[in-house]
């Protein structure tokens, strides 16, 4: 990957902007077609006819294609570069959102949610990369607020999911409505991209890279933050029901009071790291994401639990953008790659994590389960003290 540090002095505040804009808007974009799928699963669910196992079964198409693609998608940025990738990508996603909608029965979107997963990682990669090197245009941290407009993208899909329903719109048209915002802001901001150099024309033996102790710390990294993550998704709401005892008016306060801190916290972030920054960043989120699960653990209480969950969603909002932000500049892996790789590591965090908590509270309970889980917060801190690089610039 080309280096710009240099280079970032001799490009105008004004691109800069735009290209800090566009990046962001692929962000956004990429974070409205996953939550506009989101937010019609229980129409699709009832349209098709399927029973909880059988959605359970099917959604899980969508991380497996995610996690078969993680080479190939490291591989073609590594190659043709993540200027070039990224609107292919993000075009190729927004028909697949498509394809779901006309999914006729479970087998057609099994097919497409594997689809889905497939061209979200190439998009994820690519749009990683082009965070990576916006950053280094700008010399300073601006990854959170990218990741950012991700999570403020995925208010804004389940907003427009919940018009569609109130207004009783059927998914094709909501989902093609999606779909020409998607093309349009491809259109719009291609050319903003950050321009890099793939490594087509290297020797084959060059492009083969195995990932090092760093990869692995840093992939570990986000196993533990990503699984807290996954696991607020899916539990935050059956937690308040089932031991906070909040009314059922009140159940949804754990999520909405976790989601709205993710996304403070990202638009927050860079500011932040610029002041302290990342491993001091790292470090006191480990101890929000500790504190808030035990505190919820510890006082059941629906006020306590409320903060305590607004403490863990601050606690994971910049752990992902910083790993991938120090992934992006390893010194022997090219950015696609080394993402690629860390991505893999971190997301099985977010793929076995809620599974995880249900196994755990099935045994002994859900308190107890997220007791364990707590003691994630409390290893990234160990592990983030002990990794210089989260110092380095």
């Amino acid at each position: 990957m080309t280096s710009l540090g240099e280079a970032g002095a001799n490009v105008s505040q004004s691109m800069k902007s735009r290209i800090r804009i566009a990046v962001t808007l692929f962000y956004f974009g990429q974070g409205l077609g996953f939550a506009s799928w989101a937010s019609r699963i229980p129409t699709i669910k009832s349209a098709l006819e399927l029973s909880e196992a059988q959605l359970g079964t099917i959604l899980l198409m969508l991380p497996i294609g995610q996690l078969l693609t993680m080479p190939l998608s490291g591989a073609l940025v590594n190659k043709y570069g993540s200027h070039k990738v990224m609107p292919w990508a993000a075009f190729l996603y927004a028909l697949v959102l498509l394809l779901i909608g006309f999914s006729g029965n479970a087998w057609m979107l099994g097919a497409s949610l594997f689809l889905f997963g497939v061209t979200g990682n190439m998009c994820n990669i690519a749009v990683n990369t082009q965070g990576v090197l916006a950053e280094e245009l700008y010399g300073r941290s601006i990854m959170s607020s990218f990741h950012g407009a991700w999570s403020l993208a995925g208010f804004t899909g389940a907003l427009i999911g919940l018009l569609s329903l109130n207004f009783q719109i059927n998914t094709i048209p909501h989902f093609i409505g999606i779909i020409l915002i998607m093309v349009l802001n491809i259109l719009l901001n291609k050319q903003y991209l950050v321009p890099e150099e793939g490594s087509k024309t290297e020797k084959k033996e060059k492009t083969k890279f195995k990932p090092d102790s760093l990869i692995v710390q840093l992939g570990v990294i986000g196993f533990f933050s990503m699984a807290t993550e996954g696991a607020m998704f899916d539990w935050s709401g059956v937690y308040f029901s089932d031991v906070v005892k909040a009314p059922e008016k009140l159940v949804i306060l754990g999520y909405a009071s976790f989601m709205i801190m993710m996304a403070l916290g990202r638009f927050l972030g860079d500011a932040f790291i610029g002041r302290y920054g990342r491993q001091r960043t790292l470090q006191i989120s480990g101890v929000l994401m500790f504190v808030g699960m035990l505190a919820s653990v510890v006082f059941p209480n629906l006020w306590v639990c409320t903060f305590a969950f607004m403490l863990v969603g601050l606690g994971v909002a910049c752990n992902v953008p910083t790993v991938y932000s120090v992934t992006g500049k390893h010194k022997t892996i090219p950015a696609g790659v080394a993402l690629a790789m860390v991505s893999s590591i971190s997301y099985l965090g977010f793929l076995m994590g809620p599974p995880l908590i249900g196994y755990i509270a099935e045994l002994f309970s859900l308190r107890y389960s997220f007791a364990i889980f707590s003691l994630f917060g409390f290893l990234m801190f160990i592990m983030v003290s002990r990794l210089k690089i989260f110092n380095e610039k």
